[in-house]
């Protein structure tokens, strides 16, 4: 990508698009073209349209989604599939109208069935049951890989996506009724240690096993795909290739986060697929793997967060 190319980054204030804008910028690109929600409703079609033919960006990033945990996915099914769908539907489309050649789609690692072999290849989409608790989501994601791939054989496009593996780090959602599981342990685990606490709950049985990239990593991922022109579509898994268990995770949280206390684990809870692992090769092979420690990540993340309260 050319320095002063037009970049739109769609979602920037978001976990995930706010580290790519970071990535962008320290990249030195200086053309970098974002619009918060109040200025830009990508629900609306009319809208998206408009800015896009107006602005005409040479790169599209589509990090913009409505995202949640377990919980929230589970709860909200008809908003998680509605506003995802209409919103990387309204993107692609209006980034098509306006030219846009090449485009990177974030997808998510549960597009993959449930019981899926392990480690994930990409070619395992589609061949099996996904996971019920977050299927809405998941098949939204789905249809946007499909809408990538159907408009590069149709149009000629280079648009290509990404399955990143679960994600945490700056800008994370630490709402314990609609976080993911990394932040929302971490939330429990300091409120835990300043009330002076014997245990924390922690959700499920502890024995399914995930894996955890720290959102800059991903976005230095995004960034390595939209710079080599050879790749022109096709679907990417983003992850380090290693994971841990939901208790080995909590065990790691309080250590970084200094709370002494036990766990207990709230097995009426649901734990949602039992393993999920990328296959990372597809990358590796690019020249591309993770830099970011667990414990690390963990960290730097649970130093936002306590930057975060004393806002």
């Amino acid at each position: 990508m050319d320095k002063s190319a037009k970049i739109y980054v769609a979602g920037h204030r978001g976990m995930v698009g706010s580290a790519i804008v970071r990535r962008l910028r320290s990249a030195g690109y200086t053309n970098l073209l974002t619009r918060s929600r109040a200025e830009l409703d990508l629900t609306n079609q009319v809208s998206v349209i408009a800015f896009l033919s107006d602005e005409r960006p040479d790169y599209v990033f589509m990090a913009a989604a409505k995202v949640g945990g377990i919980h929230a996915n589970n709860t909200f099914r008809g908003d998680f599939i509605y506003e995802n769908l209409i919103i990387e539907a309204n993107i692609s489309h209006a980034a098509l109208r306006a030219g846009v050649k090449r485009m990177l789609f974030l997808g998510s690692s549960c597009i993959y069935p449930r019981d899926c072999p392990q480690p994930i290849r990409e070619e395992f989409l589609l061949t099996g049951p996904l996971e019920q608790t977050n299927e809405p989501y998941a098949i939204a994601k789905i249809a946007g890989i499909k809408l990538c791939e159907s408009f590069n054989h149709q149009y000629g496009t280079q648009y290509v996506s990404v399955m990143p593996t679960n994600l945490y780090g700056p800008n994370d959602n630490y709402d314990l009724k609609n976080s993911h599981v990394l932040p929302a342990l971490i939330r429990k685990a300091h409120e835990a240690k300043l009330r002076g606490d014997t245990s924390y709950e922690v959700w499920g049985s502890g024995r399914p096993m995930r894996e955890f990239l720290y959102v800059d990593d991903m976005a230095d991922a995004c960034v390595f795909l939209m710079e080599h022109d050879e790749i022109k579509d096709g679907l990417f898994n983003v992850g380090t290739g290693r994971d841990v268990t939901i208790r080995e995770l909590a065990e790691t949280v309080m250590d970084v986060v200094g709370f002494t206390g036990d766990i207990v684990f709230d097995a009426s809870k649901p734990d949602g697929t039992p393993r999920k692992l990328l296959d990372v090769e597809r990358m590796r092979q690019l020249g591309w793997a993770a830099r970011t420690s667990l414990r690390e990540g963990i960290a730097k993340t649970y130093a936002d967060f306590l930057s975060s309260a004393k806002d």
